[in-house]
């Protein structure tokens, strides 16, 4: 075992700082310190953030492992893991697995029933939510989309009617791009662009999809991105249809709990289910 103490055989998902080094868990150094083998999506990020944090690697392998290598590395990692090892598989930031290579490791340890651990930590998708300003209720995470204006028009069509918050990832020099296309498909949305989060240089552009593309139409932002993207707002109040809902759901429950059943369904306000709840139970 290495000098962080006995960890437990199997794959530890270890998250790692966005930006701030500093933001490392207590758990992930023990990680760091302990796993028989590491692996890495960046090794030389990772190196860096252990000295900075003073672990010492060692003998212990150091395996890199990413998009353009993981048909080669993933059978020395799950070797490792069919002998009874702790692996450590840390991201070039973030969290591994959230647009990250390794799922298909993780998938590949569990289907021979290895234990698979997460030790959580820092996330893009999370931090972006927090700062950004829009609904946290909910959310769509869609990762980068493809970077072809065709499909990615075809993904924004796609992810129109998604509930909640949108988030996405993108590369700066595609960003006006990405705004452009999603005011147009959108039309007035509110969003944020959120950049170089936990960083020195953080910032968190927030307006509606016309202004944002309108910002970022000939300026190319610097350093990792994560776009929001709010909701659609709620269709229009179909009478019909709100009362066919409330008859159904009347059967069932009170009036009070079937206006608050239908008002969450439909997105229309309970004061407006409420109205059109009186004249179904009167019958008019």
């Amino acid at each position: 075992m290495g000098d962080g103490g006995a960890i437990e055989p199997g794959l530890h998902l270890v998250a790692v700082p966005i930006g701030a080094a500093r933001d490392i868990t207590l758990r992930a150094l023990d990680l760091l310190r302990g796993a028989d083998v590491l692996a890495a999506e960046d090794t030389r990020s990772l190196r860096r953030l252990m000295e900075i944090h003073g672990v010492a690697l060692g003998d212990r392998p150091l395996i890199p492992y990413h998009d353009h290598n993981g048909a080669e590395a993933r059978p020395r990692l799950l070797a490792a893991l069919r002998e009874g090892r702790s692996v450590a598989y840390a991201s070039e930031a973030g969290t591994p697995l959230i647009a990250d290579p390794g799922f298909q490791l993780g998938a590949a340890a569990r289907a021979e029933g290895i234990a698979v651990r997460a030790a959580p930590g820092a996330s893009a998708v999370l931090a972006a939510l927090c700062v950004g300003g829009l609904p946290t209720d909910r959310f769509t995470f869609a990762g980068f989309l493809p970077p072809k204006a065709a499909a990615r028009r075809a993904a924004l069509a796609e992810l129109e009617a998604a509930p909640g918050t949108l988030v996405l990832y993108e590369s700066p020099r595609r960003l006006g791009a990405l705004l452009a296309e999603a005011a147009e498909r959108y039309g007035s949305r509110r969003a944020a662009v959120c950049r170089e989060l936990t960083k020195r240089f953080e910032e968190v552009v927030e307006g509606t999809l016309p202004e944002l593309a309108a910002r970022f139409a000939e300026e190319v932002p610097k350093g990792e991105i994560v776009v929001l993207i709010d909701r659609a707002a709620p269709a229009p109040a179909d009478e019909a249809a709100l009362e066919a809902l409330l008859a159904e759901a009347m059967e069932t429950m009170s009036l009070k709990s079937a206006v608050k059943d239908v008002s969450a369904r439909t997105g229309v306000g309970r004061n407006v289910v409420y109205e059109v709840a009186l004249r179904v139970r009167d019958g008019s």
